[in-house]
């Protein structure tokens, strides 16, 4: 019977393991921390990178496991998301929320009292976005919902920055738009070859609404724009040639597989560009820190 138990626990934690989306929220805090390294010419408080790693997690952690609660059903309807605890009804509406309420909670209050009010003010305007703006009222309402929304998984460099020198300067809201432009480009490529998927769960996702070429017109223009914002560390002397190398050499990666994603498309094509996308931006950050120590 102990050992029954021990495994029913394990599962349990698990699935709510599953609800904190833990690939999504370990890029976040991972860029969050690359802000906290950012914030100050010398190694910040191992203290404050460690209580605001903690607590920006923790938010961030309650936040996806809401959005899993409110798309509980469209999740269930979409191949890549069925499995989610919340889409098989494994976790009720009732344990979520509290699991939620605990973990957010407690983040608050890590945040607020070992880091500084602000982050905390912050990284809570951040779990609104995310859990109630985005998913809410922009994702079932518009095909631009991702760009609109985008503006709240672009805010951990923000939070990070926050959190080490309790304010938020440019160069911290640079970092935020080099990501806010990421986004798109990011989430249509997955869009593109998950279209069907869309379609069965009735969101108007750019690709559902206005096609495969307008999408991949779409993606190559942002790809672009990111390319040009993605310089701009240099250019305010943010940041030296280390970092502007791997930019440019990033970019053009990017660039190039959106050039030949619209040129003609290919469901092999477009996992490809989304699965390098995600290596594109944790690989800027880190050029982004190398180049701060060098």
């Amino acid at each position: 019977m102990d050992s029954i138990s021990v495994s029913t626990v394990g599962l349990r934690l698990r699935q709510y393991w599953v609800l904190t989306k833990p690939r999504v929220s370990q890029l976040a805090v991972f860029c969050a921390v690359i802000g906290m390294f950012l914030a100050t010419p010398a190694v910040p408080p191992w203290r404050t990178v460690v209580a605001a790693t903690i607590g920006i997690w923790l938010l961030a952690a309650a936040a996806f496991a809401i959005n899993c609660l409110i798309e509980e059903q469209i999740d269930a309807r979409m191949a890549r998301t069925a499995h989610r605890p919340s889409a098989r009804g494994d976790i009720g509406a009732l344990q979520i929320i509290a699991m939620s309420g605990v973990v957010g909670g407690l983040g608050m209050l890590v945040l607020y009292t070992l880091v500084n009010p602000l982050t905390m003010w912050l990284t809570f305007a951040t779990f609104v976005g995310y859990a109630v703006i985005y998913t809410v009222i922009l994702k079932p309402r518009t095909p631009q919902n991702i760009v609109i929304g985008g503006l709240s998984g672009a805010m951990p460099p923000a939070l990070g920055w926050a959190a080490v020198a309790n304010s938020v300067p440019a160069e911290a809201w640079l970092l935020v738009l080099i990501i806010f432009i990421w986004t798109p480009p990011h989430f249509w490529a997955l869009a593109l070859y998950r279209t069907k998927d869309y379609e069965n769960a009735g969101l108007p996702m750019l690709p559902v609404t206005h096609g495969q070429k307008i999408t991949r017109l779409h993606i190559l223009l942002y790809s672009v724009a990111l390319f040009a914002t993605s310089v701009l560390p240099y250019v305010i002397r943010m940041s030296g040639l280390v970092y502007l190398v791997s930019a440019v050499a990033l970019g053009a990666v990017f660039v190039g597989y959106a050039w030949k994603l619209y040129r003609q498309y290919r469901d092999d094509l477009a996992r490809r560009l989304f699965r390098f996308s995600i290596l594109y931006l944790a690989l800027l950050f880190a050029a982004l820190l190398v180049d701060h120590w060098l």
